[in-house]
């Protein structure tokens, strides 16, 4: 089996240091530690969490869309698959490093889908994002972390308390959609949705893109 080689580091503005590494054709980011935050091949679910949300507001004009993390791009490019042309597509990346890996490391896994001129990358706290925006978005989605706690960064914890959970439906359009992945299911976090004024639903979807391997939990929460 070929080893892993390291391409690069980072680290997130508050939180800990993220590395790259390629197998092969195989990417990985991970936790300094050894905890993966995403791989190439598993990019299932990340895609499901863009899919799901955006059925929810499938036919409005002109959707507004933030998307809460880069990663590996994944939710991107599902999001790109079944936007209109007159979507708008915002990604915020808090780590600049994420954003230039995109176009050097992983190029070939990114290709061309950040030069598509629905998309536009900003470079910041995505929960400073959602404060700021009232009635902005139809669809928020967020994958920051590996569920909702402050993994990668102790103040995305705010992200996911009540206090940021009413700022996301501040800043959603009536009908809009907050989208959250996880790793692992969580049922307090359902219910604190449901206490901020949520209609929740929670999805188990497939890790990879067959009907084996680990599952993930997305969170679907309309603004009635």
């Amino acid at each position: 089996m070929l080893p892993w080689i390291q391409l690069a580091t980072a680290t997130a503005p508050g939180g800990g240091t993220l590395r790259l590494l390629r197998r092969g054709d195989e990417f990985s980011i991970r936790l300094q530690g050894g905890n993966e935050l995403m791989n190439s091949r598993l990019g299932g679910s990340e895609e499901a969490l863009a899919t799901l949300a955006l059925a929810c507001v499938a036919g409005r004009p002109a959707p507004r869309v933030l998307i809460g993390g880069l990663g590996m791009g994944f939710t991107l490019r599902a999001a790109q698959a079944v936007a209109p042309a007159d979507a708008r597509l915002v990604v915020v990346e808090i780590v600049p490093d994420l954003v230039g890996w995109a176009g050097q490391h992983m190029a070939a896994v990114f290709g061309d889908c950040l030069a598509d001129s629905r998309v536009a990358v900003r470079t910041r706290d995505v929960g400073a994002a959602i404060r700021e925006a009232a009635g902005a978005f139809d669809a928020i989605l967020l994958d920051v972390d590996n569920g909702p706690d402050g993994l990668t960064r102790a103040d995305n914890d705010l992200l996911y308390r009540e206090d940021g959970l009413r700022s996301a439906r501040r800043a959603l359009a009536p009908g809009g959609v907050l989208a959250v992945w996880s790793a692992a299911a969580d049922p307090a976090f359902s219910k604190r949705l449901s206490r901020c004024g949520f209609e929740v639903t929670t999805r188990t979807v497939r890790a990879g893109r067959t009907r084996s391997g680990s599952r993930h939990t997305i969170w679907i929460a309309v603004r009635p």
